[in-house]
């Protein structure tokens, strides 16, 4: 992908302006081999367990950027079965495999391992296995895009390290099942750094053992389902400070985790403000904050953020905008720290509703990006969180559907974030009811909670609380890169004429219009019918093309 790309669209979970053009998120691909439908297919060999547990052990040996542990699989059995797969990068070595005292046989096929058990496990049966392993692991040239263990340095000296691996895959660096469809319900993440240092991962610290080689283990707790790509670790010089923040559920712990260096009140005040902000707006229009149990958790690391789960990357310098820029060009995006906002939307885009496939990345970002503009209605009002989405659209492309090909484990067009903000806040022009806009994203968060969805689940839950048929709508903006044009056209009676222009066969969709005091919510479909608007006319035709993001041809 060149660089031009890169230049008028948001990666990697928010907006960028520029990245190295060998980027693994959001990279050019039109070739799938065998590796790739290894990672991305749903096989037999995977869809006969269901990860119940993980409990990641893992030793990291900075100075060699080497990490050595193990974790241990809980599952349960959904058919008979002798033979799964997991997934670990195979630059990483798979020590042994350990199952009821025994060292079980495995084969390896490029990041997919296959194990097979002595007996066969029996379906409806829980069954725990061991997975050793070591290595150097992919070392992240610039986090989060180039992605893997992004090995770093403060302005001490002192380690700063983080993972971020959204795109590449949590094997690339601890086994795993690596597949959105299949969340652990809980987890435990234990991990040893030198006792210079700590470590801060997800959910709750609930131990801290002394090892006797100078090293220090952190225990991390995680009560609630997590995506594989959010298991992260971040390691540093940190200082650790707190606040209580009301929620739907009652006050909750938030924690922030900052580099000694930066450990000033200001910087302190900035971020409590900006979550306290956040959590509030976003709890209005989603509903309660998915993770309560788990608390609420500001980490900074070197590279700009990630949505880890209840432990969210900060990486955008204690200032508003995005490292103080507004890719709107409106001034609405100064108003708030573009990191803090758009990572902590994804904890309910992308952490509590999680797509099953990687092709359904859309869902996460272009929910997440909307849900900026939605904060700044909160704060400042409907008109500027409209203008907010309408300054954005500057960084569309239109280069290919935001919607990618399932099964090979890639993403569809990086016009899922500023295109997917675009279109949502289309779609709530065309439900004409706030209240009940407000209502469905609340459901979608209830009905959804913790569970992992695609394409047709948010089209039929859209579609049936809206009481709008938008299945062609979906299809025409998602699945592929053609933006429809609204031709009007006058007969010599006067009479408006409507239809739309597109590639999708059968396509209706609603559009605002009439004159310029009053529009109304007329249906149009690809072929002309007759526009019943008293006083129509070509003159005093008004559009609304500041909310729907479409093409408009008037004869």
């Amino acid at each position: 992908m060149n660089k031009t790309f890169f230049a008028s669209t948001i990666i990697a979970a928010f907006c960028l302006t520029s990245a190295p053009s060998k980027a693994q998120l959001m990279r050019a691909k039109d070739l799938y081999n065998k590796a790739d439908s290894l990672r991305g297919q749903l096989t037999p060999l995977r869809t006969c367990y269901d990860v119940q547990y993980y409990h990641l052990d893992v030793k990291v040996d900075i100075d060699n950027k080497f990490i050595s542990g193990s974790n241990l699989f809980k599952i349960k059995a959904i058919q008979d079965f002798k033979k799964l797969q997991f997934d670990l990068f195979d630059n990483l070595s798979v020590d042994k495999v350990e199952y009821e005292g025994q060292n079980l046989a495995f084969t390896r096929e490029y990041n997919a391992v296959f194990v097979t058990f002595p007996k066969t496990i029996k379906k409806g049966t829980v069954e725990t296995f061991k997975v050793y392993y070591s290595g150097n692991p992919i070392h992240a040239t610039r986090a989060p895009w180039d992605g893997g263990f992004d090995w770093k340095k403060d302005s001490n000296g002192k380690p700063f390290v983080a993972t971020a691996v959204q795109g590449l895959g949590a094997s690339a660096w601890w086994p795993n099942k690596d597949h959105q469809s299949d969340e652990p319900d809980s987890m435990l993440i234990s991990v040893a750094v030198p006792k210079e240092v700590m470590n801060v991962s997800n959910g709750r610290l609930i131990k801290v053992d002394s090892l006797q080689d100078g090293y220090t283990k952190y225990h991390w707790r995680v009560v609630n389902p997590i995506n594989n790509y959010n298991v992260s670790l971040n390691i540093g010089d940190y200082v650790r400070f707190r606040q209580k923040i009301k929620t739907e559920d009652g006050m909750m712990d938030a924690d922030y985790y900052i580099l000694r260096e930066n450990d000033t009140e200001e910087k302190r005040a900035h971020l409590k403000k900006n979550v306290a902000q956040t959590l509030e707006a976003f709890e209005y229009w989603f509903g309660p904050y998915p993770f309560y149990e788990d608390s609420y958790k500001i980490v900074e690391t070197a590279h700009l953020g990630m949505e880890h789960q209840s432990a969210i990357a900060y990486g955008n310098k204690y200032q508003n905008g995005y490292l103080g820029r507004d890719g709107s060009n409106t001034g609405w995006g100064k108003k708030w720290d573009f990191i803090v906002v758009h990572e902590s939307g994804h904890e309910w885009f992308g952490n509590n509703i999680t797509a099953k496939d990687i092709a359904d990345m859309w869902i996460h970002e272009s929910f997440t990006n909307y849900s900026e503009s939605l904060f700044i209605e909160y704060f400042y009002g409907k008109k500027p969180g409209q203008d907010y989405v309408y300054g954005n659209r500057s960084g569309i492309l239109n280069d290919k559907p935001m919607q990618g090909p399932y099964h090979v484990n890639k993403e569809g067009s990086g016009d899922m974030y500023v295109k997917g903000g675009v279109f949502w806040n289309m779609i709530r022009t065309m439900v004409d009811d706030d209240t009940k806009w407000r209502f469905i994203l609340r459901s979608l968060n209830k009905d959804f909670k913790h569970n992992q969805v695609d394409y047709n689940d948010i089209v039929n839950y859209i579609s049936k609380h809206s009481a709008l048929d938008l299945s062609k709508v979906f299809e025409q903006y998602v699945q592929t890169n053609v933006i429809p044009t609204l031709e009007i056209k006058f007969n010599s009676n006067g009479e408006a004429l409507g239809r739309w222009k597109t590639n999708v066969k059968e396509f209706k969709m609603p559009i605002h219009l009439g004159t310029e005091n009053t529009l109304k919510r007329v249906i149009l479909t690809d072929t002309f019918s007759k526009i019943n608007i008293e006083g129509l006319k070509k003159d005093n035709l008004k559009v609304d093309t500041f909310n729907y993001y479409i093409k408009l041809d008037v004869q």
